[in-house]
């Protein structure tokens, strides 16, 4: 589980196989490396990888076809450029983000990204994959990094995040260009919230769906939520 607060770059290199080298390049590297050892995970652009290997100022990690498939990993674009890095979250840290798993819902694709007096604001598209879990001022995780949703406008399958000077900076947000794609993850709140209401549709199975009338104090609480 990570918080979707990136804390380094790093690059990426295909070694053959299903193996792939990622290496530390910012200066703030050190938090990945300072106790990084075999068998964690990190994230990479929002995608969770177990470390197989620990090198000098980087690691060594197996990202399976299906990862490569479903994920902008295995494309041309990612091998171009930075990619952001986050340590998985360890029991008692700060959570200064969201809860992100690590798991991508699905790529979407920059349309534009346009400077403020305060922030960039950047629009992506969505698929549907990923469109069910977007509200408005809600949280989704783009390449792993933890954002708040601006705008969504479903009829164009797009939404805007307004992005601070300092992750804009600190993070390869910086390096997209319009038509640039990125790994998108819903907020996992949402897809448990998706579960008890139609879990007809998320278990593949006959099931009598929750009325909106029975989400009741008693029941979040019953559940977990309260």
């Amino acid at each position: 589980m990570f918080t979707g607060l990136i804390q380094a770059l790093g690059t990426m290199k295909p070694l053959g196989g299903d193996s792939w080298q990622i290496t530390c390049v910012s200066q703030s590297s050190v938090v990945i490396m300072r106790d990084l050892a075999y068998g964690d995970s990190v994230a990479v652009d929002g995608v969770c990888l177990t470390v197989e290997e620990v090198l000098k100022d980087g690691f060594i990690a197996t990202a399976s076809p299906e990862t490569l498939r479903r994920t902008t990993l295995g494309s041309e674009q990612t091998h171009q450029r930075y990619v952001n890095l986050e340590a998985s979250l360890r029991v008692g840290s700060k959570l200064g983000g969201h809860f992100v798993m690590g798991h991508v819902d699905g790529i979407g694709r920059l349309l534009g990204a346009e400077q403020t007096a305060s922030s960039w604001e950047m629009t992506f598209t969505a698929s549907e994959a990923i469109a069910r879990y977007i509200v408005p001022k809600g949280s989704i995780a783009v390449n792993g990094i933890s954002l708040t949703v601006a705008a969504y406008e479903p009829e164009l399958s797009q939404f805007t995040v307004a992005v601070i000077p300092l992750t804009y900076a600190e993070t390869n947000l910086r390096y997209l260009v319009p038509g640039s794609l990125v790994n998108l993850e819903g907020d996992i709140l949402g897809k448990y919230v998706e579960k008890f209401l139609y879990p007809a549709k998320t278990n593949h199975k006959a099931a009598d769906e929750v009325s909106l009338d029975a989400i009741t104090p008693a029941f979040l609480t019953e559940h977990g939520y309260l």
